[in-house]
């Protein structure tokens, strides 16, 4: 069942890309993320204590950083450090079937951080950031990186951060394996104002990327980009996947496909309704609130049903012309 469902997510995708809310530029930006879905009681069949120290079951989504569209996800049971690499392998595959064009950036926090990932990703094309924890080798790299080597960026007003770019390379394979090296830039900041003496050293955060093409200011801001993730998975959470209702394990991991799709098609909607500028992210609070909790009375008039809306509704305009758009979407069998 569950193979299905994801079946049918990916055809629901390719269905709404085809649409009109595709990705317009060539470069697009993958944002992948583990969250927890937190329950209670012994009776749900996979849940298991994380490093969060609650219990509940651990999906992976896959966002897309310009709609907030959920374009991959993977329900997990017991530890929140699984299937990492196999759930990025999966949502390059499925974003190279709908856009063969394209070329895709994924972004990601510490926890996606290996060299397994860096070579999947690098066989697939895929460029990448990804933050990389801290280990007494990127710590020798952090170090060898010299005062006049370290640019200001902005930060806030009692505080510095700089940033730089080095190296990084693994450490030993086994035999017949090379090392790999690639670019580490890392940001690093520190208290200023009337509390500096607490915190008085730097403290260093650190990127492992294979773009070059981005000086590292530019890469830095590119990957703190990654933060708006957590409003696709906030939008989940109060959505579908406010609960995990089944006590089995595959139920739950079935709902949580119900609940990207139901995600997804309020992305849509505004999208290709086109309700709100493309630049600006979709929150489905702001979708239901303009388009679906209508403030209107629906009418029988001679046997016909018709929408009433309410007169001088501000939003009037908008939700007309978003409902023309979407019906003259050409069906589909």
């Amino acid at each position: 069942m569950c193979a299905r469902l994801d079946r049918a997510q990916e055809l629901a995708l390719g269905r709404a890309w085809a649409a009109g809310a595709a990705p317009e530029a060539q470069q697009v930006t993958i944002d992948v993320d583990s969250t927890v879905r937190e329950v209670h009681g012994d009776a749900k069949g996979g849940a298991a204590y994380g490093h969060s120290g609650r219990l509940g079951y651990h999906p992976l989504v896959a966002v897309r950083d310009d709609t907030g569209e959920v374009v991959h996800s993977r329900m997990r049971s017991g530890s929140s450090q699984r299937g990492h690499v196999r759930f990025a392998a999966e949502t390059i595959a499925r974003l190279g079937r709908l856009a063969p064009e394209a070329q895709f950036t994924l972004r990601a926090d510490a926890g996606f951080f290996s060299w397994d990932m860096i070579d999947k990703l690098t066989d697939r094309d895929c460029r990448f950031l990804i933050a990389a924890a801290r280990n007494p080798s990127i710590d020798r790299a952090i170090a060898a990186i010299g005062d006049a080597d370290w640019t200001p960026i902005g930060y806030t007003d009692d505080g510095e951060a700089q940033v730089a770019a080095t190296e990084l390379t693994s450490g030993r394979r086994p035999a017949g394996k090379q090392q790999r090296t690639v670019r580490l830039v890392v940001r690093r900041t520190r208290l200023t104002g009337p509390q500096a003496e607490l915190f008085p050293h730097w403290r260093h955060h650190a990127v492992v990327t294979d773009i070059d093409d981005l000086d590292a200011t530019a890469a830095d801001a590119a990957y703190r980009g990654h933060a708006r993730v957590e409003q696709a998975v906030r939008d989940l959470k109060a959505g579908g996947l406010a609960h995990s209702p089944s006590g089995s394990f595959t139920a739950n991991a079935a709902w949580l496909a119900c609940a990207v799709l139901a995600h997804n098609i309020a992305r849509w909607t505004a999208r290709i309704g086109r309700t709100q500028p493309p630049h600006k992210l979709t929150v489905a609070a702001t979708v239901a609130k303009r388009l679906l909790a209508v403030p209107a009375r629906l009418v029988n008039r001679s046997g016909r049903p018709t929408l009433r809306l309410p007169a001088r509704w501000p939003r009037a305009d908008t939700f007309t012309a978003a409902l023309r758009r979407v019906r003259s979407l050409p069906p589909r069998c």
